[in-house]
């Protein structure tokens, strides 16, 4: 290896240029970096709505490397390892360096990738980023790995966090760019159909409008965070989960920010610590306990009688917004036209779709899969499992959300329904029409219908619920 052969700098969820360890380390070197995006079957396999806003993730990358004067190269394969050989081929690069992903399916890839590649004589790094603290670092005072949270908030809480990373003044180039796929070709926007014209102007995209978007937060909202965080109809929370999600602003970044917000007497910054670190303890599970993601994680709960079929009326009601509960129709619709979810709201609707349909709560996680644009393969597990009781340090089948005494409680002058909901209203908001705009034709959804009948009386769905779960057998 000579200071002229390249790295190749793989981006992935990673999509930023400050406080990134693999980049800093690869520009540090002195040598080319080549800033790459692989379309690979990770990829291709994303739902509708996540694929799509990684594609807009990948675009702003791309313009903040341009205005570097470097560049980002995409390619597409049937595996990341081929694209990988062949681009070493073609450009002599000597190593390739990237940030750690924790789901299985990733570190299975990355794994095989860094094996084989270290054999032929490649450099292969890898680094931290995604996360703040690394899994398998978190330990119990028996060496084991944490099943509660507040023990492990506990324990990473004065661990100290490192301190984020300038983005580089320069990203040193190659002589030759290799050739790039157009983003455009790859179609990540298709299953989206009309919908990705509603969903985006609630997209803040890219690392300048999330380093935008904490800053305002911490500056304005943070000291009312602890409680306004529980009132989806108003606007409380950091939003953050976007960009969390596709790595264009880093955790440690955020901690940085709630820790000087902390310093200064903001109140509800400690609770917003707290949600970093729940954020930290889903992968924490994920990493030692990878059957989270398609498994009840207490296996017990393998044998509850749920129901399983995803496209029954009742579950097809609950998709489209139309249980006839209003909070948890006005959630579903807030879905759909702004690709996110309260998080007080993802507790209903789980809750509701688990207990009062009584139906697995996988069908809600693949939905969800579908149509979050914050997205996350840990978190998105352990809400559901969590809600649904199946999982580690979980709330209690036996406690199933009432949606109306709930709706009295977070949104008594109902703003977040009205926003949603359009049925039977004289001038409904324009986010509640927009909804319309959104769904599948297929699904012939009209306004001007009339807010639909509860599906299922709730005082009915609650005692079924609580019947089997007395009745179950294990």
């Amino acid at each position: 290896m000579t200071e002229k052969t390249p790295i190749l700098m793989w981006f992935r969820r990673d999509l930023r240029l400050s406080d990134h360890a693999a980049l800093t380390a690869a520009c540090a070197s002195g040598r080319p970096v080549i800033p790459l995006f692989i379309h690979d079957p990770l990829v291709a396999e994303l739902g509708a709505a996540p694929k799509w806003r990684l594609g807009l993730g990948v675009g702003a990358l791309a313009d903040r490397l341009a205005k570097m004067e470097s560049r980002l190269i995409l390619r597409r394969g049937a595996d990341a390892l081929t694209v990988l050989q062949e681009l070493i081929t073609q450009t002599g690069a000597g190593g390739v360096y990237w940030s750690r992903l924790y789901d299985p399916a990733s570190v299975a890839r990355d794994k095989d990738i860094k094996e084989t590649l270290k054999e032929q004589g490649l450099e292969v790094r890898s680094f931290g980023g995604h996360l703040m603290f690394e899994p398998w670092t978190v330990e119990t005072k028996t060496g084991g790995y944490y099943k509660v949270y507040t023990p492990f908030w506990n324990a990473v809480k004065e661990l100290g966090v490192d301190t984020p990373r300038a983005a580089p003044k320069q990203i040193p180039a190659p002589e030759v760019w290799p050739d790039s796929d157009e983003l455009d070709q790859w179609e990540m926007d298709a299953a989206m159909n009309r919908g990705a014209d509603v969903v985006r102007p609630f997209v803040q995209l890219g690392e300048l409008a999330a380093q935008d978007r904490l800053a305002r937060f911490t500056a304005d909202k943070i000291a009312s965070y602890k409680d306004n965080r529980n009132l989806p109809g108003v606007d409380g929370t950091s939003n953050l989960s976007e960009n969390l999600s596709l790595g264009e602003i880093s955790p440690h970044q955020c901690w940085q920010a709630g820790e000087r917000a902390m310093q200064e007497g903001k109140q509800g910054a400690e609770t917003f610590l707290k949600e970093l670190v729940w954020r930290e303890f889903a992968y924490h599970l994920m990493h030692h306990t990878p059957h989270l993601l398609k498994s009840s994680w207490r296996k017990e709960w393998d044998a509850f009688p749920w129901k399983t079929d995803g496209e029954s009326a009742e579950v097809m009601a609950w998709k489209q917004g139309r249980t006839g509960v209003p909070f948890v129709d006005a959630a579903m619709r807030e879905l759909y036209v702004t690709g996110r979810m309260h998080n007080r709201a993802r507790m209903i609707v789980a809750s509701y779709l688990t207990k009062h349909l009584m139906t697995d709560w996988r069908i809600g996680m693949a939905w969800f899969e579908d149509t979050l644009i914050d997205w996350d393969p840990a978190s998105n597990a352990m809400g559901w499992q969590w809600t649904a009781g199946s999982g580690p340090d979980a709330s209690p089948f036996f406690r199933v959300f009432n949606p109306e005494t709930q709706l009295d409680k977070f949104d008594p002058e109902r703003a977040y329904t009205s926003r949603w909901i359009a049925e039977d209203r004289g001038k409904p908001h324009k986010d509640a029409l927009a909804y319309f705009d959104a769904v599948p034709r297929s699904w012939s959804l009209s306004a001007d219908a009339d807010y639909p009948d509860p599906v299922v009386p709730l005082a009915e769905g609650r005692a079924r619920a609580l019947d089997a779960y007395e009745n179950r057998e294990f």
